[in-house]
């Protein structure tokens, strides 16, 4: 198992870390405990020993069954890391509360890595107000969190106030060969290999989208490797960054921890060949996307009501990856029928102030038609 030493922290972890977010389950939504167990415990024989969850995953039974598998673990043979749900967190009383809760559901004394979760530029003005980071020190100092940091889910400005605020002692990032320019980016990689604080990745493979691509891009992997993966070039160009510590995947069954096993068992870096084939890859599936929309907003608020850029991300996503299943939760759920596209008056608003000069409502259309059909509507 390749491991990757963090000097800040005098520590060295896998740098494959098994994400509990995604874990198999039941016919009835819950956990499918016995085929968990069974996964977790083939990747810590491989030699994983960075284990990931948090308050929210699997509608909190995440860390109850986290907690009940790694008991039978020595503490010291692994390093654990759960989050703060900071939307519930109003007061600071509040941030004992829910790391209390956790200590109890994971059956521990203490969190290897505790991060504030999802955080983004109001969540951290709330937190910084009622005096939430300096709690978290102080609970620091009495030993129930070993290291503090945030994960992050924003654009780079707000990253970096964040990331300068104080000397976190490790970092969480979206990051993989797509997003190199979302979010934190590259730019918050440089930051923060700049400040030697270690990252750790989520998202490596695009919540999934990297794993299936569409036939003619997979093609282009195959000629380096035909034996490879797809998920594989997506992690091992994470991997090549030396100050990814720890990339995180959300495996759902035991073919995607014997396939991550092997990638990060004899893991090796990205070949000059398939550095250039990963670039060319994003090159081709950008070029699928619809429209130029950059997620702005200077669209928002339409008088009608539509999620314009959420509607336009999900359409040239769907059209990028050709894959309906990346686009399903977004449009069907996380764009609610009120916000999507078919509501639009065609007043012109957005289209009046657009910097990208999008014909949106001609697009919009386009989007509802063509989504719809993907859902077989």
């Amino acid at each position: 198992m390749e491991m990757r030493k963090m000097d800040k922290l005098g520590i060295e972890t896998s740098l494959l870390g098994f994400g509990c977010m995604r874990f198999p389950c039941n016919p009835d939504g819950s956990i499918d405990e016995v085929q968990t167990e069974a996964m977790i415990d083939k990747a810590m024989a491989a030699g994983v020993n960075y284990i990931d969850t948090a308050y929210p995953y699997h509608d909190g039974k995440s860390e109850l069954v986290v907690g009940k598998i790694m008991k039978k673990y020595d503490r010291s043979s692994f390093y654990l890391a759960t989050k703060l749900p900071v939307w519930f967190v109003k007061t600071v009383e509040d941030v004992d509360k829910y790391l209390n809760e956790q200590l109890e559901k994971l059956q521990t004394d203490y969190i290897d890595f505790y991060l504030l979760h999802a955080m983004n530029k109001q969540r951290f003005d709330e937190m910084v107000a009622i005096g939430c980071v300096e709690r978290l020190e102080q609970l620091k100092a009495e030993g129930k969190i070993k290291n503090l940091g945030f994960s992050f889910h924003d654009g780079y400005e707000a990253f970096e106030e964040m990331i300068n605020y104080k000397d976190w002692d490790f970092v969480q990032i979206q990051l993989n060969y797509m997003d190199v320019d979302e979010q934190a980016g590259m730019k918050g990689y440089a930051l923060a290999e700049e400040k030697g604080i270690p990252l750790i990745i989520m998202e490596p493979i695009k919540g999934g989208s990297l794993a299936v691509l569409p036939g003619d891009i997979t093609a282009k992997f195959r000629a380096l490797d035909p034996d490879a993966s797809t998920a594989s070039f997506a992690l091992r160009w994470v991997g090549s960054l030396p100050n990814c510590k720890v990339i995180l995947s959300g495996m759902s069954n035991m073919e995607q921890v014997e396939d991550n096993l092997k990638t990060f068992g004899e893991f090796v870096p990205l070949s000059e060949e398939e550095q250039t084939c990963v670039k060319e890859v994003r090159e081709a599936l950008q070029a699928r996307v619809q429209n130029g929309c950059t997620g702005c907003s200077y669209c928002m608020p339409c008088p009608a009501g539509v999620d314009i850029p959420g509607c336009f991300r999900a359409w040239n996503t769907y059209y990028a990856y050709q894959n309906y299943g990346v686009v399903k939760w977004s449009w069907e759920a996380g764009i609610s029928d009120a916000q999507k596209p078919k509501n639009c008056i065609g007043c012109g608003m957005c289209e009046s102030v657009c910097p990208q000069q999008i014909s949106i409502r001609e697009d919009l259309a386009r989007a509802q038609e063509d989504l719809d059909a993907a859902a077989g509507k």
